[in-house]
């Protein structure tokens, strides 16, 4: 990255050089001795010349060669500068979508008292609103995803592989005791277990790694089976596919590098695929789907089928359903609502992957409240929760978009966290596409609702389960009344 950072702030200063004489490519050409490919070349940040050519540079633009190959620029560029050296630009995967940091770069700098600007108006709104770099990262992975339809070949198959050189015929019966066994007697792992008693602000955690000459894994004492399961097949993950670079914890407490997002990613999604066989859930969807009604009993049956958690499924048949039937306009989501001592609802989106080309809720500002008519934050809401799962089906009409969306929640206490809740959401767009893969689209035992993003953003009027005031849309209401009070003013005294 220093490299190439000292290739781009080189190609800045050139081209602003040569704008400030006003010269052309073709004028420098000539004066240096050097072609206008190469010239241009240099100036987009790909090229560093030579000392000679650098020599002959500064002659046609009569600077010194230090004042040329020095890192020192004017007002204007430190902005990009600084840009260039933060640790967004820094460690952004910029390569997954076929880019370098300078090729963003180059795209503002045409004109560098403009690019300047902007460039300082990024940084500012990042400071300001404490954007984190892990965020930048974290968003980087879901887009990575999309690209992807959330399906990735090649993992599918190191799993299906895996389960066949173990003679592991029926995936859905995997144990933990055998998973516990490939990390002990192929990768000379440790499986303990952690004493959230001893070590109380780790007890949130799922896993944790320790590396070593003889690497350990400790489990929390609270997972289920299930849970214990995916955390060791993560662990094979890790070392079959020769993933270094990782969080040693089940949720990640630093992330420091995108290779470590990614990594984490991967060993999770071989994981699940080692649990919940492509090919079997495949075949479970595609009858599931033909039904004419929403045959909720069936749905149950498969998730107890694979004895898997329902977020370990939901998001499992996200991986699933883009590529084997064509419904890639779809959300996950995950709200998680942990008790306060005034009782107050608290409730928190943990994670979300939205392929849909529609908005739905995300990580909006923390004082705005998610709209409760979605069914998974009906279910959080639900003063009568009580310690089992709980499913809820409904058709979502996004007022503002006017779109609808068939939606799957399901809701249950979190084995780790007393008297905390999670609910998992799966929605699909109703499209064309879905109306003519899933036969129960419109079942009309499936209830519609009106929904929307926050309440501080909703119109609606008279809402039940309304949680604040629609500041924001009064708030532009009455940005509205100045502006016509405004106008009228003007035109009295024109």
């Amino acid at each position: 990255m220093e490299t190439e950072h000292l290739r781009t702030i080189l190609g800045l200063k050139l081209r602003r050089l040569r704008q400030d004489r006003g010269l052309g490519l073709k004028d420098l050409a000539r004066l240096s001795g050097m072609s206008i490919s190469y010239l241009s070349e240099i100036e987009k940040g790909r090229k560093y010349p030579k000392p000679d050519k650098m020599l002959a540079l500064a002659r046609g633009l009569d600077v010194t060669f230090d004042d040329l190959v020095s890192l020192q620029v004017d007002q204007e560029l430190n902005a990009v500068k600084d840009m260039m050296r933060s640790p967004l630009m820094q460690g952004f995967p910029f390569h997954l979508f076929g880019l370098r940091a300078q090729d963003v770069v180059s795209l503002v700098t045409d004109v560098p008292e403009k690019a300047g600007a902007l460039v300082r108006t990024f940084l500012e709104v990042g400071r300001t609103y404490d954007v984190r770099v892990e965020q930048f990262l974290f968003a980087a992975l879901r887009s990575y995803q999309q690209m992807h339809d959330n399906h990735f070949e090649d993992l599918e198959r190191a799993a299906a592989g895996f389960v066949e050189r173990h003679g592991w015929s029926d995936a859905t019966t995997l144990e933990p005791e055998w998973l516990q066994g490939v990390l002990e007697d192929e990768y000379g792992y440790r499986v303990a277990t952690l004493d959230p008693e001893r070590y109380p602000s780790l007890a949130g955690l799922r896993s944790i790694f320790i590396d070593g000459d003889r690497p350990a894994v400790l489990l929390n004492p609270r997972l289920l089976p299930s849970q214990q399961a995916f955390q060791l097949g993560r662990e094979i993950g890790y070392n079959l596919l020769g993933l270094d670079e990782r969080s040693s914890t089940s949720s990640p407490l630093e992330v420091t590098t995108f290779d470590q997002v990614i990594n984490d990613f991967k060993a999770a999604y071989f994981s699940g695929a080692l649990l919940i066989d492509e090919r079997d859930l495949v075949g479970r969807l595609a009858n599931f789907l033909a039904s004419k009604t929403f045959d909720l009993p069936t749905l149950i049956a498969i998730l107890d089928a694979y004895r898997a958690t329902p977020e370990l499924f939901l998001y499992r048949v996200s991986q699933i359903v883009p590529v084997h039937f064509g419904l890639t306009e779809l959300f996950f989501m995950r709200f998680s609502h942990h008790p306060r001592g005034d009782d107050e609802l608290h409730i928190q989106l943990t994670k979300n992957l939205n392929m849909s080309r529609v908005p739905v809720p995300y990580g909006i500002g923390l004082s705005e409240h998610y709209c409760r008519r979605w069914p998974g934050l009906r279910l959080l809401a639900d003063p009568r929760k009580q310690d089992r799962m709980r499913f809820r089906i409904q058709r979502s009409h996004f007022i503002d978009d006017d779109s609808e969306f068939f939606v799957f929640s399901v809701a249950r206490p979190l084995a780790i966290a007393a008297g905390a809740h999670t609910s998992i959401s799966m929605g699909f767009l109703v499209d064309d596409v879905f109306k003519r893969r899933v036969r129960f689209w419109n079942d009309p035992a499936v209830p519609r609702h009106e929904v929307n993003l926050t309440c501080e953003r909703c119109r609606l009027p008279d809402c039940a389960e309304r949680a604040s005031p629609p500041l924001l849309i009064e708030e532009e209401a009455e940005r509205t009344t100045r502006a016509a009070e405004l106008a009228a003013l003007e035109d009295e005294f024109r």
